[in-house]
C-alpha cells in the first residue's frame, strides 16, 4: 500500500486529460468483435483496459500493442476471426465492473464453458440482472456462495424478449447490446423505468453505429435487435477524454489556480460532461473552448447547488470536495448507487471529508453538505478505501487545508488513471511517499 503526506499547495497550470475509459472500453470490445483488423488509438492504459484486452484475449481475439500516433498514450491492434471461441476457460477481470458486465453476455455466445473471476469489491458486486436470464433460458451457471464470483457459464443465449431494470447499472444494457446482435434471430430488448445512467447507454449505441450494428427503437427505451448481424472494422479508432477524470481538474482550477485542460470533446454524449454545468452553477468560471485550446477554469467563490447524481455518479465523490468548501449547503440527491461502486463512496466520502474538518451528512439516496469557505484544517490520515476516485478527490481537498494531510491507498488510481500522481506534481502538486 502506497501512504503519501500531501501538502496545501495551489495547483495551476495545463493538464492533457486522458482518454475515456468509458469509450475506450467500447471501442476495443466493438474492434474485437468485428471481424479482420482495427486498431483503437490514444488509449490511456490502465488496469481496467487491460482487463477488458484479457477477455478479448481469452475469446479468441488476438491483442497486440502497436504505436500509438499520440504522446504518452497506447494504441492495440486487434485480430479477430469469424465467430467468438473460448480459447482461455478463466479470464480475470479484476476489479473492473464495466469489463465483467460487458463481457458475460459475450462469454454466453461461445456454447463452451468459461470462468470470470475479479478481485476486491468485484467478487461481491451484484449480477442479478443477468441471473435472472440465465434462469429463463436455462442456462447452466455456478457462481460461490451468494452469487458472488468466480461464475462459470455454460450455455447459449438465445434470442428472445428481454427485459431489464433501468435503476440497476447500465452496464447490463450495455452488455447485452454488444453480444444479442451476434445470435441468429431477432431479439427485443427492454429497459424497464427508471432509468439511471442513460448517457452510459448512449456511449454503446454510440459506438455500436460506428462498428455497423443496428439497432431499432420500437418505443421509449424497448429495442428490436436485429440477430445475425457482424461488426464491421473502422479501421483506427481515436478515442476521446474522459470527462470524469476531468472533473478532479475542474473542481482544482475552481479552488486553486487557473488550470486548463486539453482533450475533450465539447459534443461528448458522456454523461459526466455536465461537471463543467454544475461547477458553473454553483458560480465557477469554466470557459468553453472555440477551438482546440481546451476547457480554461479559473478560481472562484463558490456556492450551494442541488447535485442529481442519476446521471453523473462518477464525479459525486471530488464534487463534494468542491461543495464542502463552498458558501451554503449542497445537496447530493438520487446517488443510491455510488455504495455498490469499487467501495460504498457515500460512506467513503462523507468520512474521509469529515476527517478533514469538512461537514457532510450520508443520507441513505445521497449527502448533504454544509460548506465551509474558509478552506478545511487537514492534519489528519485518511484512506482511499481501495477507490481511485475517493484517492483522487482526497488529493484535490489536500489543495484547500490548513495543514498537510497523509493519504494511504494511493496506489488505487492505478485503476482509471495511472497518471494521476504525475499529473498531479506537473500542476505544482506536493507530496512525498511516507
Amino acid at each position: 500500500m502506497t501512504t503519501l503526506k500531501i501538502s496545501p499547495v495551489k495547483l495551476k497550470g495545463t493538464v492533457q486529460i486522458p482518454s475515456s475509459k468509458s469509450m475506450g472500453h467500447r471501442e476495443i470490445i466493438c474492434s474485437g468483435l468485428a471481424a479482420g483488423i482495427s486498431i483503437v488509438d490514444n488509449i490511456a492504459i490502465s488496469e481496467d483496459i487491460k482487463a477488458t484486452n484479457r477477455c478479448l484475449e481469452a475469446l479468441g481475439v488476438k491483442v497486440s500493442e502497436v504505436v500509438s500516433n499520440f504522446n504518452n498514450r497506447c494504441a492495440f491492434k486487434y485480430e479477430t476471426g469469424t465467430e467468438l471461441q473460448v480459447a482461455k476457460k478463466e479470464v480475470d477481470c479484476n476489479e473492473s465492473g464495466s469489463t465483467l458486465r460487458f463481457f458475460i453476455p459475450l462469454g454466453a455466445l461461445c456454447n463452451s464453458e468459461i470462468t470470470f473471476t475479479g478481485k476486491g469489491k468485484l467478487v461481491s458486486r451484484p449480477l442479478n440482472a443477468y441471473y435472472d436470464i440465465f434462469d429463463e433460458q436455462n442456462l447452466t451457471y455456478k457462481t460461490a456462495a451468494e452469487g458472488h464470483l468466480p461464475l462459470t457459464i455454460n450455455g447459449k443465449l438465445k434470442p428472445g424478449h428481454y427485459k431489464l431494470p433501468g435503476n440497476v447499472s447500465s452496464q447490463f444494457v450495455s452488455g447485452l447490446m454488444f453480444a444479442l446482435p451476434l445470435l441468429a434471430e431477432d431479439s427485443i430488448l427492454e429497459i424497464l423505468p427508471p432509468i439511471e445512467s442513460e448517457s452510459y447507454i448512449d456511449l454503446t449505441k454510440e459506438a455500436l453505429g460506428r462498428y455497423g450494428i443496428k439497432l431499432e427503437l420500437l418505443a421509449s427505451h424497448k429495442y428490436l435487435i436485429p440477430g445475425g448481424q457482424s461488426y464491421k472494422a473502422s479501421g483506427r479508432a481515436i478515442v476521446e477524454g474522459d470527462w470524469s477524470q476531468a472533473a478532479f481538474w475542474f473542481v482544482a482550477g475552481s479552488l486553486n489556480e487557473k488550470i486548463t485542460c486539453l482533450g475533450l470533446d465539447k459534443n461528448s454524449l458522456q454523461g459526466d460532461k455536465v461537471v463543467a454545468d454544475i461547477v458553473n452553477r454553483m458560480g465557477g468560471k469554466v470557459t468553453v473552448p472555440t477551438s482546440d485550446e481546451g476547457y480554461i477554469v479559473n478560481p472562484s467563490a463558490t456556492k450551494e447547488t442541488i447535485i442529481d447524481a442519476t446521471d453523473c455518479p462518477d464525479i459525486i465523490p471530488v464534487l463534494t470536495v468542491l461543495a464542502a468548501v463552498s458558501e451554503g449547503t449542497t445537496k447530493i440527491i438520487n446517488a443510491g448507487r455510488l455504495r455498490i461502486k469499487e467501495c460504498d463512496r457515500l460512506a467513503a466520502t462523507t468520512s474521509e471529508l469529515n476527517k478533514l474538518g469538512a461537514e457532510v451528512e450520508e443520507l441513505a439516496e445521497g449527502l448533504i453538505v454544509k460548506g465551509k469557505p474558509e478552506g478545511l484544517q487537514g492534519g489528519a490520515t485518511v484512506d482511499a478505501w481501495n477507490d481511485h476516485r475517493i484517492a483522487m478527490s482526497l488529493a484535490i481537498a489536500a489543495t484547500v487545508c490548513k495543514e498537510p494531510i497523509i493519504l494511504t491507498g494511493a496506489e488505487s488510481v492505478s485503476k482509471s488513471y495511472p497518471e494521476f500522481w504525475q499529473d498531479y506534481l506537473a500542476l505544482g502538486g506536493v507530496f512525498e511517499k511516507v
